[in-house]
């Protein structure tokens, strides 16, 4: 996709980390953010001559870049925690190491400045604890999909959608939807699958578009998904901690961008998202990466995202049914709900190797029912 006006420069900023990456395909790169290769690498060029600023169009004013001053150590981190109040100590610190910031205090110590300048709160720092974490190998393994809370702007209520990767931490996407439609979704999906490629699976919780209930266990943006070859699942009910990363991403989103400010127009929401998203990805150092940002362990994926949707196909000789109205199909005298969704698809049933008389039913690749033949027909 083109440029977006709101932040050519983040996202000229984030083409160029990625490129940078070890392994990275510059040529796909360039097709997935829509410029050519000239202009790729060109922008390779200025940053490599002239880091973050040589980003910017010529006729504009250069963008600042972090200022490393000789300053005492104390005004140093000062600096740093006025422009990111949020961070603690280990996060400073990381920050500062990656800058080569010469001298730079134990995190300890940087805890103590902040304390001394009155930028934490007691009770805040008394909450933090230390907790097991759970991530994936690789990169675009698994996604975490949420809906912040909405909040209100002078143009209606802004919807904010997040779209985390679980191994890398990194933000795809933080879009200001006007609404949370499964329509709006998919618009906004398809404009991030067409940059980072498909993933293997995503994870969601459950509620409308995502899913809720034994009627509506998929809906037309899971099924969309589902033909795309993304296998689909939902976070256990009243458990947010299975969204944990996504859960914590948008506490982070909500305390650096959205506590305490007004925001009249969606562009004006979207220009913050982008702006911080670039920080976040690529400068704010990551205690679960070991200080390490995001864009530090996050590439593309090699599953482009097909224009049309392919066709529904299924094995020769699977046992193929339609669904019919209300989401029922019927076998050997068993009926069997599924979502009403999937209304006038065709569903494949195939039966377990390991499990005789029962069979798994299949929407493309991904199991979404059982049905077992040892039970009483009802």
């Amino acid at each position: 996709m083109p440029w977006r006006e709101v932040s050519t420069v983040s996202q000229r900023y984030e083409f160029v980390m990625l490129a940078k990456q070890e392994g990275a395909n510059i040529s796909a790169l360039c097709r997935s953010f829509g410029i050519s290769r000239t202009k790729g690498y060109k922008w390779l060029a200025r940053f490599a001559a002239s880091g973050a600023s040589g980003l910017t169009d010529r006729s504009r004013r250069p963008r600042s870049s972090p200022a490393r001053t000789a300053a005492p150590v104390e005004r140093t981190v000062k600096a740093v925690l006025e422009k990111h109040p949020t961070w603690g100590g280990r996060k400073v610190r990381n920050h500062l190491l990656a800058r080569d910031c010469g001298n730079v205090p134990a995190a300890s110590t940087i805890t103590g400045i902040k304390h001394r300048q009155g930028l934490i709160a007691a009770d805040r720092s008394a909450k933090s604890k230390p907790f097991i974490r759970f991530e994936h190998d690789a990169p675009n393994e698994l996604l975490q999909m949420d809906f912040k809370g909405h909040f209100a702007i002078g143009a209606g209520r802004c919807h904010p959608l997040t779209l985390v990767d679980d191994h890398s931490r990194y933000a795809l996407a933080v879009e200001a939807c006007a609404d949370e439609r499964g329509e709006t979704v998919e618009s906004r999906l398809t404009a991030v699958f067409r940059r980072y490629g498909l993933p293997e699976r995503m994870t969601m919780d459950n509620g409308p578009p995502w899913g809720s209930d034994a009627d509506h266990s998929a809906t037309a943006l899971t099924l969309w998904l589902m033909r795309l070859g993304i296998r689909v699942s939902h976070s256990r009910p009243y458990h947010p901690q299975t969204q944990g990363k996504n859960e914590r991403f948008n506490r982070t989103l909500n305390e650096d961008v959205i506590a305490g400010r007004i925001f009249n127009l969606f562009t004006d929401c979207q220009m913050a998202f982008d702006l911080w998203r670039e920080v976040y990805n690529f400068e704010r150092p990551h205690d679960a990466l070991g200080g390490k940002v995001p864009a530090s362990r996050y590439a593309p994926s090699p599953r482009a995202f097909p224009e049309r949707l392919p066709e529904i196909a299924y094995p020769a000789g699977a046992c193929v049914r339609k669904v019919q109205y209300g989401g029922r199909i019927s076998y050997k005298g068993r009926e069997l709900q599924l979502s009403k969704a999937l209304h006038g698809y065709p569903v494949a049933l195939q039966p377990r190797p390991q499990d005789d008389g029962v069979l798994d039913v299949f929407f493309c690749a991904t199991r979404i029912a059982k049905i077992d033949l040892k039970e009483p027909v009802q």
